[in-house]
């Protein structure tokens, strides 16, 4: 069967076809978040130059400057996942690992900090610890995931595995969750007990994974199961990627090229942001002298994507392609709806079922979601 072991990641967010898509990340986003980051770090390196010349500072100064720095770490994280998730969500570091039973053997939380936090999951009976962070989101908050992952390495009654996704991205989400249940269904079946999932604050990217194990795997209505999370915990999981994903897997992660055109040769360089890969990231198009056009082909999974052009470092609309409109900040994107134009196929029933409140799975179609998360080969 078909897995996800060669997907892409991305950071796009995006919406299933039933639904308005969210507009959480806009293209300065990134650089703003570069810039914010910047700025700590050179404040910090002045503060730290400064105090050469200065009388030396007892060790309370000391920690109470690291103090301080660990909360600005913290803001600046809140605010961008606040921007990114389009809810108020706030993750305070510096207090260390928190979390919540969603159920007697399933928990969500926080990223673990150090090794010792091994030890404190150890003793309320956790067998298995799921990280979905990837390096970046460790490398920003300074957490040693091979030490981490060493200590517990040392222990026969615990297990840590990890999957990433990207962070803030509901589109990487959507591709990465067929691979990260099956991955989290395996390890529930090998090692049994309590298990832990968490992303960085465990606010977005834990509870999304929790909450398609009990659709998926446990046999909760989607809604139900999404009542019942949020009664144990206070978080944001994306409900349209878990839906979306669930469709990929029923379609058989089928794909429709769409081929997009930037007219002229008098360019140097065109690309694109935003589609299926995020605003932080571009891919190059090719000219093509026969045409006159730049142009890109790409496969993309069913949905509504939106994107922009970077012609010679400017960004762009094409006007000749679909825009958005205008959003509260003055913002216009092209998007592209890929769907099947068969309005009797499988798909298109599938993707109508998506839009109702009270989804559910059929008998069948939770049988061939096992039978795939069974089938699909582990990724390390």
């Amino acid at each position: 069967m078909n897995c996800l072991q060669n997907l892409p990641r991305s950071s796009s967010i995006l919406p299933s076809r039933s639904f308005r898509v969210q507009s959480a990340i806009q293209p300065c986003f990134v650089n703003l978040t570069k810039i914010h980051y910047e700025k700590r770090i050179i404040t910090v390196a002045h503060r730290n130059s400064s105090s050469v010349k200065a009388t030396p500072r007892s060790t309370s100064d000391i920690d109470m400057e690291d103090a301080k720095d660990s909360e600005e770490i913290s803001d600046i994280y809140s605010n961008n996942m606040t921007e990114a998730m389009g809810a108020v969500l706030t993750y305070r570091h510096e207090l260390g690992m928190n979390y919540d039973f969603i159920s007697p053997d399933l928990i969500v939380g926080s990223c673990l900090q150090t090794p010792a936090d091994v030890d404190k999951l150890r003793s309320i009976g956790v067998k298995t610890i799921y990280c979905l962070q990837q390096n970046s989101d460790l490398e920003y908050f300074s957490v040693d995931i091979g030490a981490i992952r060493e200590y517990a390495s040392t222990f026969n009654d615990i297990e840590h595995i990890r999957a990433e996704i990207r962070d803030f991205d509901a589109f990487d989400l959507r591709l990465r969750l067929p691979y990260v249940i099956s991955k989290l269904h395996k390890a529930v079946k090998r090692n049994g007990g309590i298990t832990y999932i968490h992303c960085t604050a465990g606010l977005g990217r834990a509870p999304a994974t929790a909450l398609a194990y009990m659709f998926w795997v446990q046999g909760y209505k989607l809604k139900d199961a999404v009542t019942f999370l949020l009664s144990k915990r206070s978080c944001f999981p994306k409900v349209d990627a878990i839906k979306s994903a669930t469709a990929d897997i029923l379609t058989g992660l089928k794909r429709k090229q769409v081929t997009l055109t930037w007219k002229g040769e008098e360019f140097t360089t065109v690309e694109i942001s935003g589609l299926d890969i995020g605003w932080g990231q571009r891919i190059p198009l090719i000219y093509d002298e026969n045409q006159g056009s730049w142009v890109l082909q790409r496969d993309l999974p069913e949905g509504r994507y939106e994107y922009k052009y970077i012609v010679d470092g400017e960004w762009l609309t094409n006007q000749y392609e679909l825009l958005t409109p205008v959003d509260k900040d003055g913002n216009v994107n092209n998007y592209i709806q890929v769907s099947d134009n068969d309005p009797e196929s499988l798909s298109t029933a599938l993707w109508e079922r998506l839009g109702s409140d009270d989804f559910d799975l059929t008998t069948n179609e939770r049988e061939i979601i096992l039978q795939f998360l069974n089938e699909c080969p582990d990724e390390e």
